[in-house]
């Protein structure tokens, strides 16, 4: 589950450039915001990798079924 973790505090850290962009109208906070969204881009691409790894890791350790 950490890597969930890792993924809703890196969510949670750039809240209030959101509210600073969308609500106030704050430019730099729109650049901060759109650095965010390619850091989480990079986070999920992280996971998803990780867990085709482990998938391919599972089916590599998985006995095959016998053949009748």
């Amino acid at each position: 589950m950490s890597r969930y973790n890792e993924v809703v505090e890196l969510v949670q850290s750039f809240e209030k450039d959101f509210i600073k962009f969308y609500d106030k109208g704050n430019k730099s906070a729109g650049t901060r915001v759109r650095k965010a969204m390619n850091d989480l881009k990079r986070k999920a691409q992280e996971v998803r990798k990780e867990v085709q790894e482990i998938k391919a890791k599972e089916k590599d350790e998985t006995p095959a079924a016998p053949t009748v």
